[in-house]
């Protein structure tokens, strides 16, 4: 009697479009990085004028993120969710608390953000939007049942978010606060938070981010500057107007990959915040246009998981995969709005992309997360696909 080989799948149990999607545009990354950063590297004394300094860091942040992601990935989600509150009080709180003591945090530029670890700086805002994440969706899960009540449902996420935004307040890192408070919203809603506590919800944001500005000269200022960066642009509005002139110099195919105009020491922050400026100068409308391209099928994927997982009854791998979805969006949103001048200058890198150890290892763990929950609905019994 011939031997029957067991059913086979009929795809793998691997997401690989999402996975080449993510090695893609950190290859995209890695690329943009080193060519963004070459002039600036040159020129600085404290890289010791290496064209190289930034492009061989990126590349080890890239790899300790593969690394951290591999081994997220090992993690069963639901002890992810065992971990939660545990990763988001012991770990995440804490971090923002030591970020503002004098001798640990360590400021640049105004702000006090990174933990200096001798041998890399970690910003502790970025591992806690990862945090947040799973610490929403276990709320909601645990709370479904009050998510209609003002005050057994909404008002202790809504306490322990405004702790949190008064840390990060304290920074000051605001792009951040608004991304976590995006994340938190969406997954509230998204887990069956009654409409009218949501609208209330958003109205009550709005109000808040307005005085927010409002009361801060440097937020108000510029937002001012926002609105006509020309009129100061030897000043105020010297980064907007150079990344402007950045994306009317790339056309529609770029000056080409090496030749921007505007890294040669014009455009601040070119590898960092505002690398999608050099990516338009150099690759011109279809290098962005690719680029945005791999960001919005990364976040149709997302959704896609997790509306699977909603069906299968898993609202918690549900709940994650669309909050991983939301964050990479809203960074992805603002600072390419930024770049282009449809907001205000804020500091958000882009993800998966921008130079920065802490951004890129976050993002890795939460889409590492975000494939694994794909995997286990693929293996398992109800999740086998056929």
């Amino acid at each position: 009697m011939k031997n029957i080989a067991p059913p086979k799948l009929l795809r793998s149990e691997y997401d690989m479009a999402l996975l080449w999607t993510i090695l893609s545009l950190l290859a995209v990354g890695v690329i943009m990085v080193y060519s963004a950063s070459i002039v600036s590297a040159e020129a600085d004394r404290h890289t010791g004028y290496h064209s190289n300094y930034f492009f061989i860091r990126q590349l080890m942040y890239v790899a300790a993120a593969l690394m951290t992601g591999f081994i997220a990935f090992q993690i069963k989600v639901e002890t992810w969710q065992r971990l939660a509150p545990y990763l988001f009080f012991a770990v995440g709180l804490p971090m923002l608390i030591l970020v503002l003591v004098p001798g640990l945090g360590k400021e640049v530029n105004g702000s006090r953000r990174w933990l200096s670890l001798i041998v890399f700086n970690l910003q502790p805002s970025e591992f806690m939007k990862f945090f947040v994440v799973l610490y929403a969706a276990d709320y909601t899960v645990r709370k479904a049942a009050f998510m209609h009540s003002l005050t057994k449902g909404f008002f202790p996420m809504g306490l322990i978010m405004i702790l949190v935004g008064y840390l990060l307040l304290k920074e000051p890192d605001f792009g951040a606060l608004v991304v976590m408070t995006a994340i938190t919203a969406s997954i509230l809603f998204l887990g069956g938070l009654n409409w009218r506590l949501f609208v209330i919800l958003m109205l009550l944001l709005s109000v808040a981010f307005v005085a927010l500005v409002v009361i801060s000269p440097y937020r108000l200022n510029r937002l001012i500057w926002f609105w006509n960066p020309w009129a100061d642009p030897f000043g105020k509005g010297y980064q907007l107007t150079h990344a402007l002139i950045a994306f009317g110099h790339g056309g529609w195919f770029g000056v080409g990959l090496g030749a921007s105009v505007e890294k040669q020491l014009y455009l601040p922050e070119a590898h960092t915040d505002f690398l999608m400026a050099v990516i338009a100068e150099e690759l011109g409308f279809v290098g962005v246009f690719i680029t945005l391209g791999l960001f919005v099928f990364l976040l149709w994927r997302s959704f896609a998981i997790g509306r699977r997982a909603a069906a299968l009854d898993r609202h918690f791998s549900a709940l994650v995969a669309q909050g991983v979805g939301v964050w990479i969006a809203v960074q992805t949103i603002v600072n390419v709005g930024v770049n282009m001048g449809m907001l205000p200058t804020k500091g958000l890198t882009l993800p998966l992309l921008s130079y920065g150890g802490s951004g890129i290892v976050s993002n890795l763990l939460a889409l590492a997360l975000l494939m694994r929950i794909d995997y286990e609905l693929r293996v398992s019994p109800r999740g086998r696909l056929s």
